[in-house]
């Protein structure tokens, strides 16, 4: 029939979807590359080639998943610790961001969690399925993968608690005895 092929899934969100600022991980064959990428490079600010075998794509936007659910569910630990303790949670995001502790989704964030705005730019939900798939894939070798296992518990309990819709940073709502920043 002619037809090709591109295994290109994509990163970034509604906010760098709206901007073109999308990153693109795909793998094809030559022709079906040469097809698509013009394409490809109008809607995203980075195209990346990972071969010819389709999949590929697709194996590194879950591992960027494992790594952006982890580091979400791991900065809201960090914020609620801080919360529970009394720290200034302004004060914490300000020390934070300029450590070694930092991360772009603690700086992302963290910073809805302080305006206390749960608007959502990627959901509860999102990281529920996103990191069912890479436990499942992950399962399909008998690969171990503790901290996405934990990280998946943590976007379930707040999915079951009512705030699947909210943005992702609202798996903060999980813990216990914390008073959160309110909208303003």
């Amino acid at each position: 029939m002619g037809l090709h092929y591109v295994d290109a899934p994509i990163s970034g969100g509604a906010a760098r979807a709206a901007s073109a600022q999308m990153t693109v991980m795909g793998a094809a064959k030559p022709a079906a590359w040469a097809a698509a990428e013009p394409f490809l490079n109008a809607m995203a600010a980075k195209v990346y080639r990972l071969g010819d075998t389709a999949g590929n794509g697709s194996k590194v936007k879950i591992i960027n998943q494992l790594l952006a659910g982890v580091h979400i569910a791991a900065a809201a630990e960090a914020m609620a610790l801080g919360l529970r303790e009394g720290v200034d949670p302004a004060a914490l995001y300000e020390v934070i961001t300029h450590s070694a502790g930092n991360s772009w989704m603690f700086e992302n964030r963290m910073a809805h969690v302080l305006a206390g705005d749960y608007t959502p730019l990627s959901t509860v939900d999102i990281f529920v399925k996103d990191l069912g798939l890479v436990l499942d894939t992950a399962r399909a070798t008998k690969f171990p993968l503790p901290l996405s296992a934990t990280a998946h518990q943590m976007f379930m309990q707040a999915s079951s608690a009512g705030h699947g819709r909210e943005d992702d940073s609202a798996v903060i709502k999980i813990f216990p005895g914390i008073t959160l920043p309110e909208k303003k």
